[in-house]
């Protein structure tokens, strides 16, 4: 039996019994998602969404030492007359000052930290009583979660334990800190403690002092207050001095 003609004569003649071939025109190859057009660049994914600073947390977390230090408990006041007179001598020769470095750190340059030192420096002049010096830093590098603050007066404190006591109850209204104890306080003597705190989402370790010459506190970011204990003297000592 003989095969029509071809109706197509541009077109090579198909074997009898053949359909010619689909023209890919209009129809996606195999594999490609229905609904993109053949040949349209796949979408370019979108770049991941920036880790929010952990500057402005860093900041609120200073407004709330400042507040403890500064309203806490009074502070610094003049000793009565019955107090000892050998130990208020000892006292006035105390200063706190905020070395260049800090158990190895170096001072933190970021401007939102230096702004945030400032206003406690000055919110600290302008509150506590009787200040003969006061002391207010950052240390370390935020972006490595290494990060110290520290802050601290110097002048005569009439008790001690109670100006500690009232600090960590202070700052118990405004940080969350638990795991309280205390830890020895140095060579400078007075009462020291160390505990577990957490602002804002950031696991602080919450170090304070107080003695007949000064009060003050170094709050070491991302760590517990163990791991800011095995720095606290060391600390403390770079920070008060008596002469």
């Amino acid at each position: 039996m003989s095969q029509p003609g071809n109706p197509y004569p541009n077109q090579p003649q198909q074997p009898y019994g053949e359909q010619p071939a689909p023209q890919q025109g209009g129809y996606p190859p195999a594999g490609q998602p229905y609904g993109q057009p053949y040949g349209a660049p796949e979408a370019t994914p979108l770049p991941p969404a920036p880790k929010k600073s952990k500057t402005g947390k860093i900041v609120l977390i200073v407004l709330a030492v400042v507040l403890v230090l500064c309203c806490g408990g009074g502070a610094i006041a003049w000793f009565a007359v019955k107090d000892d007179v050998n130990d208020a001598v000892e006292a006035t020769k105390t200063r706190v000052t905020a070395p260049a470095t800090l158990a190895g750190r170096a001072k933190a340059t970021d401007p939102a930290l230096q702004t945030a030192v400032e206003g406690m420096i000055s919110e600290m002049k302008s509150t506590v009583q009787n200040e003969t010096s006061t002391a207010g830093a950052f240390y370390g590098d935020m972006a490595k979660n290494d990060l110290v603050m520290i802050a601290a007066a110097s002048g005569l404190v009439t008790d001690p334990k109670k100006e500690l006591d009232d600090t960590f109850t202070g700052i118990g209204t405004e940080l969350t800190v638990s795991n309280v104890v205390a830890v020895d306080p140095g060579p400078l003597g007075g009462e020291a403690r160390c505990g577990d705190g957490k602002s804002e989402g950031v696991k602080l370790g919450v170090c304070a002092w107080a003695d007949k010459g000064s009060v003050g506190m170094i709050v070491t970011y991302f760590k517990t207050g163990a791991q800011a204990k095995a720095e606290f003297v060391t600390m403390r000592g770079q920070i008060e001095q008596r002469s």
